[in-house]
């Protein structure tokens, strides 16, 4: 049709790439600019950007109404990745680009007003999007070459400037494609090994890594609890491909890929400043962008200082631990991030630190000591499944040799995770500690003895049903390390006695601790 064009670009929703129709029509009226499908501003203002950008590249703009369509007319589009279509879908109107050829063609890029190709914020989930609605031909800023050429089963062609790109089109010789970036060399974390005594926490540690559970770490200040927590990378199993993928993903969409090398090696660890806010821990902005929940999805969300976090931001967390994922609700729509994170916290025992630590003199009073504790609420406290005691550790233990590293505490971790992806295939679960409250009895397969070791712990420590169900996921992941079949009492007992200290008073022998 004379005087329309069509062609395929993609707008960020969230952490996802939605696909844009990009339809212009040029008409016999006073010339003007029209962009319509609910804009955001710089979409709006990609007019002035594309006028100037084709002009630069030895084109013409029409001397006409031009009227550009965002399909569907009901997703708001944001960023400058819609120039690059806006301007083919602009000249193809107008007969300087042959129609024929933009079917099937996918484009993303921003112009700059001499005709270069910017990168774009999200490139990996836009051509995603572009992939999966069965584009023929993509073609990509070469300023974002190493992110696109991540998306796997997508052969992207880049280009420098819009000139290359008309270039292209006009004569139909195709553009240089990307190849997939090397990957980088992993940032090594540091070894379990430097950690001096500490037993009890380095054993709950790798529990916590062998079930994928979250880890409350409480003592006094200098015990060696932000270092354990930084050791726990070195001790999970190395991401899938594909969880891979889904991880770049959200990094893209927040624009914290390096344009040069954008591979992720090993799994996120995330460690925001206690003074985050709420929307800074769950995502917000405009439009909404990941927070640290979802940037630490599949990896570790590591909270220094718990209790002086925002108590507002820290209730936020309590479904995200449950679900897995954050639902924001906003005027620019619905908007889900994946947040599936192993949550490691550290927290002083008072604002002092050394309430009850035997190593000074605590200087708070009781109503300090009171406020603090309130900070963290027993509903947030009860989705955490191992509470431990970092206690100080003596000069002697500080001098001596250095415990296991770990490499050998890794292997144990991914003998456990095997035994775990074997029993919950098919499921979608990753790990122990996913396993939902409705399935925890089916599949942990706890001996009748163990069975009744938890019921007596309930009964005398008034444990919920929320953190029974916890305790027999810690049960399940402490036989997995041992490469039990069935949770037997000893497991049992030492998953109590990481929960809840006080159960120790009456655990049986031999609780493996």
């Amino acid at each position: 049709m004379a005087g329309f064009s069509r062609v395929l670009g993609a707008a960020l929703h969230g952490v996802d790439g939605a696909v844009v129709e990009v339809e212009v029509r040029l008409s016999s009226q006073l010339p003007r600019v029209e962009v319509v499908g609910l804009p955001e501003a710089a979409v709006r203002e990609s007019a002035a950007r594309v006028r100037a950008a084709i002009a630069s590249s030895g084109g013409r703009f029409p001397d006409r109404r031009v009227t550009v369509n965002l399909a569907p007319a009901g997703l708001r589009k944001s960023g400058a990745g819609l120039d690059l279509p806006i301007a083919v879908g602009i000249l193809a109107a107008s007969g300087a680009v042959p129609p024929q050829n933009l079917a099937g063609l996918g484009l993303l890029g921003e112009l700059a007003l001499d005709g270069r190709l910017r990168g774009v914020r999200g490139a990996l989930p836009l051509v995603i999007a572009l992939r999966d609605a069965s584009a023929s031909r993509i073609v990509g800023p070469a300023a974002s070459a190493a992110e696109l050429g991540l998306a796997p089963g997508a052969p992207v062609e880049v280009a420098s400037c819009l000139a290359e790109v008309l270039e292209s089109l006009c004569v139909e010789r195709p553009l240089p494609t990307v190849a997939p970036p090397p990957l980088p060399p992993a940032s090594p974390a540091p070894n379990l090994s430097v950690v001096r005594g500490q037993e009890h926490a380095r054993r709950a540690l790798e529990i916590a890594a062998a079930g994928g559970h979250g880890l409350l770490l409480r003592g006094a200040p200098g015990t060696g609890k932000t270092l354990l927590a930084r050791t726990l990378p070195g001790l999970l199993p190395p991401l899938p491909a594909e969880q891979a993928l889904e991880v770049m993903r959200i990094h893209s969409a927040a624009g914290l890929l390096d344009p040069d090398r954008p591979t992720l090696v090993g799994r996120p660890f995330r460690a925001p400043h206690h003074s985050a806010s709420r929307a800074g821990l769950l995502g917000g902005g405009s439009p909404p962008s990941p927070g640290e929940v979802s940037l630490a999805h599949r990896g570790v969300l590591f909270l220094d200082e718990l209790p002086e976090f925002e108590r507002r931001a820290l209730e936020s967390l309590r479904q995200v631990l449950e679900e897995g994922h954050v639902q924001l609700s906003r005027a620019l729509g619905r908007f889900r991030f994946p947040a599936r994170f192993q949550l490691i916290a550290a927290a002083n025992p008072c604002p002092c630190g050394f309430f009850r630590s035997g190593v000074r003199d605590c200087r708070c009073d009781d109503a300090a000591i009171g406020r603090y504790d309130r900070h963290l609420s027993g509903p947030l406290l009860d989705r955490i499944d191992l509470h431990v005691h970092a206690r100080p550790v003596s000069f002697a233990l500080l001098d001596g040799q250095p415990g296991v590293a770990s490499r050998e505490v890794a292997a144990r971790v991914v003998a456990a995770r095997r035994l775990q992806a074997r029993r919950l295939a098919g499921s979608g679960w990753q790990t122990n500690a996913e396993i939902p409250g409705d399935q925890i009895q089916r599949l942990a397969q706890a001996h009748p003895e163990a069975r009744s070791l938890l019921g007596q712990a309930v009964e005398r420590l008034g444990i919920s049903a929320r953190g029974a169900h916890r305790a027999l996921r810690v049960a399940r992941s402490v036989a997995d390390l041992a490469g039990e079949p069935q949770i037997g009492p000893p497991a049992m007992a030492e998953a109590l006695g990481l929960r809840f200290e006080a159960a120790s008073g009456w655990l049986p022998e031999g609780d493996g601790r």
